[in-house]
């Protein structure tokens, strides 16, 4: 398919809200088959998502340490990951060391799939993942762990005010990108 096309029905996706707001490009050069396709994502003109730059308005990690240490990130800890911490020491632990134990290794985790899903973003092939998003039900890009389809599912006009407002829990666990957008969404509803 066509860029222009493809353009052309991801923008027929947008949210009412979003519709000229949000632009996508992704300027392809028919000379270098081999080279990944670049994409920008501008919101209001300025570009959000550039997945070769590094240097966006978003935050973009370089190590496991520097997820581990920002203080914009919470990461929930659930009673079952507490109770996981518990079943793995020798002994009796304090409940606020559980507490810490739990959210020390869920934040392991988290920067892990953070890392993991940049370095597979900046590698990524816009209009393969858009194409993807427009052959797959709208369930499977939002709870995807690919940043681009969870961007355009968020975007989505097929994504009601319900279940956006219901995903805010799932959403505190994904790149800033996806954070961005959400909030943007949100924002308009």
């Amino acid at each position: 398919m066509s860029w222009s096309k493809l353009k052309q029905q991801l923008e027929g996706f947008l949210s009412p809200a979003l519709a000229g707001r949000v632009e996508y490009r992704a300027p392809g050069y028919r000379y270098f088959p081999d080279k990944s396709g670049i994409c920008y994502i501008s919101v209001d003109k300025k570009s959000i998502l550039n997945m070769g730059d590094k240097s966006n308005t978003i935050r973009w990690y370089q190590t496991e340490l520097e997820i581990k240490n920002d203080p914009e990130l919470l990461i929930p800890v659930s009673k079952d990951d507490i109770e996981a911490v518990r079943q793995t020491t020798k002994g009796p632990v304090p409940e606020d060391r559980l507490i810490v134990m739990a959210r020390s290794r869920k934040s392991t985790e988290h920067a892990k799939e953070l890392l993991a899903a940049q370095a597979a973003l900046v590698k990524s092939n816009f209009i393969v993942v858009a194409n993807k998003f427009l052959t797959t039900p709208i369930e499977e890009s939002l709870e995807s762990s690919d940043m681009v389809l969870n961007i355009l599912a968020l975007v989505d006009r097929r994504v009601g005010k319900k279940r956006i407002l219901g995903m805010a829990e799932k959403v505190e666990l994904k790149h800033p990108v996806v954070q961005y957008f959400y909030e943007l969404r949100r924002g308009v509803l």
